[in-house]
């Protein structure tokens, strides 16, 4: 793969569940350290299409590359951060313990002194690395998720999914998380789903609007009001000077 390839490559990709249109002629490519925001109203399609990217979900047609082959080869190792963790925040189980699990190979295998390594390593990254031996469930919300999105980064990815990562996250965190999200797209790409469209006005670089198709959202405030039709929902000021691509025109 070479660094001026899209990390992510999508072609015509259709979904449908129980015989009901989900996603439709999806063209999607993720440069290296883009930082994509894809916004849209619920039921839109947005962690569908995530779950395809990864290879969750095979789309009915179409097709996926990620790293140049398909989700499943693994080729680019891909991390991901649900909408909603789930987990036992009772469990007895550290941050570091936490953050290993994304470095998972089976049953029959212990982890290693080299994955312990990345572990930490991805704790310092979100600045958590003081946090290691603290039971998850004794960290705050956004301490948490801090943690998990350490444990999708700990495969040393050069592309994260985030789905709604600042869901039940109180303001300060909210800012502090983006900041963060900032600061590691330096060095690799990112693509958040979210609704919140004041974040994307400050922090990411391409915006795409989903709903079933992937539409481009035209040049800032101008393009508000169709949206408003579009997705039958309210769309707060997109006010920023970073350049959009063209994913789907309008019909």
């Amino acid at each position: 793969m070479t660094s001026d390839r899209p990390l992510v490559e999508l072609h015509r990709v259709c979904f449908y569940r129980d015989g009901v249109t989900v996603l439709r002629d999806i063209d999607l490519s993720v440069a290296p350290q883009d930082f994509l925001a894809i916004i849209g109203p619920n039921g839109g399609g947005k962690t569908t299409l995530l779950r395809v990217i990864l290879g969750l979900d095979e789309p009915d047609s179409g097709s996926v590359l990620v790293g140049g082959r398909p989700p499943r080869d693994r080729a680019c190792p891909v991390g991901y951060l649900a909408q909603q963790a789930l987990f036992d925040r009772d469990f007895p189980v550290d941050a570091l313990n936490v953050v290993l699990m994304g470095r998972y190979r089976g049953l029959l295998r212990r982890y290693t002194r080299e994955d312990r390594t990345a572990a930490m390593e991805a704790l310092e990254l979100v600045g958590m690395a003081g946090y290691a031996g603290c039971l998850i469930g004794a960290l705050s919300g956004g301490q948490q998720q801090r943690v998990l999105l350490a444990r999708a980064l700990v495969r040393q990815t050069p592309i994260v999914l985030l789905d709604e990562p600042t869901a039940n996250v109180d303001p300060d965190m909210q800012r502090s998380l983006y900041e963060l999200l900032s600061v590691l797209n330096d060095r690799m790409a990112i693509v958040m789903v979210t609704h919140d469209t004041g974040a994307v006005s400050r922090h990411v670089k391409t915006v795409a609007c989903l709903n079933r198709q992937l539409y481009y959202h035209g040049s800032a405030e101008g393009s508000l009001g169709r949206l408003d039709d579009l997705y039958q929902c309210p769309v707060e000021l997109l006010a920023h000077g970073h350049p959009h691509r063209v994913l789907h025109e309008h019909e």
